[in-house]
């Protein structure tokens, strides 16, 4: 089924404010979502409304937060979140962490208190918009074996850069600190369709390509993933005073509670350490450069990151958004949700 991206954006905010979410929140929520789908994320899109809706409708998401934004320092804040959609949150903690980085160069925001939020690269962007470089790490429930282990620790706990140039195009990376993030997995899972070998392990501990099979993921590059995913827990769960690690709640045990989830973005104005202009201008020189090098056999060319999300953004321009038909004919159906969530472990099983 391909949609446009406006009825895409409809469907799922019409979806979520049938759950409960006011306007504002489920317009914020449905655009994260829809840029997601936008640029072929679709473990980020379509495929998390219900799981949302159905969070929401139990009361597991705040539809009513008291958000407070809290400035430590001239540089530091932190954003409370008291459980609110973390789309939301996340949004207006990074419009808040601009704000700051104009005026004082660097900031670093923490969030906490926060349900999940989607995709990472939404957020890095919006500073890469402003001329600004953007990071952004938030941590996840348990569903990574560390390596050498058999049981799950740490979440994929996924980081993310963006940062601009002086001329349309951004350099992105949104990556979850596995070697595919448990979004891809549901993906898959909705396609009935197989995973490479790379990606996870079975209940013994044992690379698997089936979706249906996955016990637990697997760090990306080995211990190297490792020590990534246990920053990211620390600077985006302990450092706020978090739960840490193994100690993250679920995602789907119970829909019922708010997540307390955190993360930590982090905005740096060029200005404060360069001249803007030169700045953007080498990273659109590094990015031609890149362009004309060689690509090694069977590649074709070589992609800057974010690349690829932008072509595929061209792409469903022309020929509309592709969305699995069991998610359209759900959005497009008068039922909030379907009880599939509440109460299943880490895989939604």
């Amino acid at each position: 089924m391909r949609v446009s991206e406006q009825e895409l954006y409809d469907l799922m905010k019409n979806k979520l404010m049938k759950a409960g979410l006011q306007e504002d929140a489920a317009d914020d929520v449905a655009d994260v979502l829809t840029f997601a789908d936008h640029r072929g994320i679709h473990s980020h899109g379509a495929v998390r409304v219900e799981y949302y809706a159905e969070r929401i409708a139990k009361g597991g998401i705040n539809t009513h937060p008291h958000y407070e934004f809290e400035q430590t320092g001239p540089s530091s804040a932190v954003f409370h979140g008291d459980n609110g959609p973390g789309h939301q949150a996340a949004k207006e903690a990074t419009e808040k962490a601009i704000e700051m980085a104009e005026e004082n160069g660097v900031a670093v925001v923490g969030v906490k208190n926060i349900s999940h939020s989607g995709a990472l690269g939404y957020f890095v962007e919006m500073a890469a918009e402003k001329d600004m470089v953007g990071i952004s790490m938030c941590q996840s429930d348990p569903m990574v074996v560390p390596f050498g282990g058999t049981e799950p620790y740490f979440g994929t706990n996924p980081i993310a850069f963006s940062a601009p140039t002086n001329d349309d195009r951004m350099i992105t990376f949104d990556m979850a600190t596995t070697v595919q993030a448990w979004g891809k997995v549901l993906d898959a899972r909705s396609k009935n369709q197989s995973i490479p070998d790379t990606w996870a392990v079975d209940e013994n501990g044992e690379p698997t390509t089936d979706s249906n099979a996955v016990h637990a993921l697997v760090p990306v590059a080995g211990p190297k993933g490792y020590g990534l995913m246990m920053m990211v827990d620390i600077l985006s769960g302990s450092l706020l005073g978090l739960p840490f690690g193994g100690h993250v709640s679920s995602m789907y045990k119970d829909l019922t509670k708010g997540r307390d989830l955190g993360q930590l973005h982090v905005v740096i104005n060029p200005a404060y350490f360069t001249d803007k202009t030169q700045f953007k201008a080498q990273l659109s020189q590094m990015l031609n450069e890149l362009k004309e090098q060689p690509a090694a056999k069977g590649y074709g060319e070589i992609y800057y990151p974010g690349e690829r999300g932008r072509l595929r953004s061209e792409a469903y321009d022309k020929d509309g958004i592709e969305i699995v038909d069991d998610i359209y004919d759900y959005l497009k159906s008068d039922d909030v949700h379907y009880d599939r969530y509440h109460g299943k472990n880490r895989f939604a099983e």
